[in-house]
C-alpha cells in the first residue's frame, strides 16, 4: 500500500497540474452555467424583438409600396454606415485628436469598445505594432500600480494595528516605526490579511463605480443601472461597446467632463485589476483546499507520515524561536538558498518551495513587515538557477506582498 501511494504521488499529475485541471474544469462549468442563465434570460427577448422587426418590415413594405429586397438592400447600406461610425444624430468626430486619443486609450487598456476602428490598411497594420507595445506597457503599469496599492494598504493597516495595540496597552506609547521591530513580540507575527485587502479594494471599487455612475447619469442621460453596467464593463476591460461615454457632439463643461471621464476610467481599471488579482489568490486557496480534500488517502499510515513530514518542513512564524530560542531577524535579507533553508532547519531549497507553491510564511512576513515599515526591499529569493523561480506577473506580486491564507490561519 505504501509503494502504491508513493507511485501515485510521483505521477505526472502533481499539485500544480491538479490545480490547473481543477480550475479548467471549474471554469468550463462556470461558462456552461453562465451560458444557460443568459440563454434563459435573453433568448425570449431576442425572439420577441425579431418577431416585432419582421412585422415592422412587412407593414413598412406594404404601406409605402417598397419591395422587400429593395428594403433589405437599403438596410444593409445603413448597417455599413453605422459600422463606419455614421449616425442619424450629430456625433463628435471619431478621428480628431481627442477622439483618436480616446481610441488608443481603449486599445492599450484592452477595453476595445469597437465604436471606432481603423478603416485603412495602413491604420490596421499600425494598430498591430502599436497595440503590441502599448498593451505590454499598460499591463506593466497595472502591475506596478498593484504593487504600490498593496504597499500603501499594508502601511495603513500596520499603522491601524499599532494604534490598536497602543490603546490596549500592549505597545509602548513611545514606540516609533523603524525601530527594532523584532523586540516587540506582538508585531513580529503580524501580517496583513488577504481578505481585509480584498474588502478594502472591493469597497473602493464600489465607491468609485457609484461616483462615476452618478456622473454618467447626469451628463449622458442614462439611467443609474445602465451607468453601473457601463462602469463594470469598462473597468473590467470587457468593453462590449453598447454604451460608450463622451460620444455626443457637445456637452456642458465638455473639457471638465472629458477629464473626469478619463480619470474615472483610469482609476477604475487599475482598481478592478488589483481586485481581480486579490480574488484570484482566494480562488487559488479554495483550489488548494479542494485538492487537499481529494488527495491520496489509500494508506492511512503513509498519509499520517506525509502529514507529519509536511508539518516538520513547514515554516511558520515563531518556529525558529521555539527550536533554537533565537529571535527572528527582521532586518536581514535572505540572499541565498542556504539562508532560506536555515529558516526551517531542513535541506530543502527555496526554489523547490516556490515551485510547489509552499511559499515560506516567514519570508512573506518579513517582506510585509518591510513594506509596512518602509524598509528597503531587496531580492529575497535566489534566482541564479531560474529567473522565473519566484513567479512572474500580478500573481507573483500578490504572493510576495500578501501571505497566502494557510491552514493555520
Amino acid at each position: 500500500a505504501v509503494g502504491s501511494c508513493r507511485r501515485r504521488r510521483l505521477a505526472p499529475l502533481n499539485e500544480d497540474n491538479g490545480r490547473f485541471l481543477l480550475l479548467a474544469a471549474l471554469i468550463a462549468a462556470y461558462l456552461s452555467a453562465g451560458a444557460t442563465v443568459f440563454s434563459a434570460l435573453e433568448s425570449p427577448s431576442e425572439a420577441a424583438a425579431q418577431l416585432r422587426w419582421n412585422r415592422t418590415l412587412h407593414n413598412f413594405s406594404r404601406i409605402f409600396n417598397i419591395s422587400p429586397p429593395e428594403l433589405r438592400a437599403f438596410l444593409r447600406s445603413y448597417e455599413a454606415a453605422r459600422a463606419a461610425g455614421i449616425r442619424v444624430d450629430a456625433l463628435r468626430p471619431r478621428w480628431d485628436f481627442p477622439g483618436a486619443f480616446y481610441f488608443v486609450g481603449t486599445v492599450v487598456s484592452t477595453i476595445g469598445f469597437g465604436m471606432t476602428t481603423p478603416a485603412t490598411v495602413a491604420g490596421k497594420v499600425f494598430l498591430i505594432v502599436y497595440g503590441l507595445f502599448g498593451c505590454a506597457g499598460t499591463i506593466l503599469f497595472f502591475n506596478l500600480f498593484l504593487e504600490r496599492i498593496i504597499s500603501l494598504l499594508a502601511f495603513v493597516m500596520k499603522a491601524c494595528y499599532e494604534r490598536q495595540l497602543r490603546r490596549n496597552g500592549i505597545l509602548p506609547s513611545n514606540f516609533r516605526r523603524g525601530t527594532a521591530v523584532a523586540g516587540v513580540g506582538s508585531l513580529v507575527g503580524w501580517k496583513p490579511s488577504v481578505y481585509h485587502v480584498m474588502l478594502i479594494l472591493g469597497f473602493f471599487a464600489i465607491t468609485l463605480s457609484c461616483c462615476a455612475s452618478a456622473m454618467y447619469t447626469a451628463v449622458e442621460g442614462w439611467n443609474y443601472v445602465d451607468s453601473l453596467y457601463y462602469c463594470f464593463v469598462t473597468f473590467s476591460t470587457i468593453g462590449f461597446g453598447d454604451l460608450v461615454s463622451s460620444q455626443n457632439a457637445a456637452y456642458q463643461h465638455q473639457g471638465l467632463y472629458r477629464f473626469g471621464n478619463f480619470i474615472f476610467i483610469l482609476m477604475g481599471v487599475c482598481c478592478i485589476y488589483s481586485l481581480f488579482n486579490v480574488i484570484s489568490i482566494v480562488i487559488k486557496q479554495i483550489l488548494n483546499w479542494v485538492l487537499k480534500k481529494l488527495e491520496c488517502r489509500c494508506c492511512p499510515k503513509c498519509h499520517k507520515s506525509s502529514t507529519r513530514l509536511s508539518r516538520r518542513n513547514a515554516i511558520t512564524p515563531g518556529a525558529r524561536l521555539r527550536r533554537h530560542n533565537v529571535a527572528v531577524d527582521v532586518d536581514g535579507q535572505y540572499d541565498s538558498d542556504t539562508e532560506g533553508r536555515r529558516l526551517s532547519g531542513e535541506m530543502i531549497s527555496m526554489r523547490e518551495l516556490t515551485a510547489s507553491n509552499k511559499v515560506s510564511l516567514a519570508i512573506l512576513q518579513k517582506q510585509l513587515s518591510e513594506t509596512a515599515n518602509g524598509y528597503p526591499r531587496n531580492v529575497c529569493i535566489n534566482t541564479r538557477q531560474n529567473g522565473f523561480s519566484a513567479g512572474v506577473g500580478a500573481l507573483a506580486i500578490m504572493n510576495n506582498r500578501l501571505a497566502e491564507t494557510s491552514d493555520s490561519r
